[in-house]
């Protein structure tokens, strides 16, 4: 496969819809700090049945922004059935298990422990406690639920990753595509695979200029 050149600087911003404008500003902009830096105020926008609309960013570092989409006269019904478990755009039964509803989520990245510590103070002082603090390979991480249900992660590098962890996820990655083309995917399927991509890249990685 041809190494396309990498062209792109990070994120400009994620949106998401809400139906709770105040609670979303508390959240992000009163108890997280993250300051209001733009937004869009469109009526009559797109085709006639689209409703008024603001969309509103906040600063979440580097030059990146997280935004919403408030539509005026819109409710959480659109959403799914009341009580359905998920966030406000993709509603889940009671058959959906609770690790796939959370793994869709935002991970905000901070520098330090003393820095993930102070964002675990203010959640904790809020209406929005965190609900875990994990450890997990090389990051450590608090989550808790934003006002619209969506699930939000702030997180800390333990360390750097190696670029042998970079050749690690590639070859997982590879494996992974071949295993879910062919029939009855599986775990161990994987791993058998990328055991198969390392035998036969190796002789390529020890000729390759040091």
């Amino acid at each position: 496969m041809t190494e396309l050149d990498h062209r792109v600087r990070g994120v400009d911003h994620v949106a998401f819809p809400t139906f709770d404008p105040t609670g979303t500003v508390r959240f992000y902009r009163d108890v997280l700090g993250f300051p209001v830096v733009h937004s869009i105020c469109a009526a009559g926008w797109g085709p006639e049945e689209h409703p008024d609309f603001i969309h509103f960013f906040f600063d979440i570092g580097n030059d990146d922004r997280i935004a919403f989409f408030y539509y005026f006269g819109t409710g959480p019904s659109v959403g799914g059935a009341p009580g359905a478990r998920g966030d406000a755009y993709a509603r889940f039964g009671a058959d959906v298990p609770e690790f796939f509803v959370r793994s869709r989520h935002l991970a905000i990245q901070v520098e330090s422990e003393q820095d993930l510590l102070e964002y675990r103070r203010r959640l904790d002082d809020s209406e929005w406690p965190v609900q875990m603090q994990i450890r997990h390979e090389t990051i450590e991480s608090i989550y808790t639920h934003d006002p619209n249900g969506y699930f939000f992660e702030i997180t800390r590098a333990m360390r750097p990753v190696t670029p042998q962890e970079d050749l690690d996820a590639n070859l997982t990655i590879d494996a992974l595509l071949d295993v879910v083309g062919a029939p009855e995917p599986s775990f161990g399927k994987l791993l058998a695979r990328k055991a198969e991509l390392i035998v036969e890249r190796a002789a390529g990685w020890a000729a390759a200029p040091r």
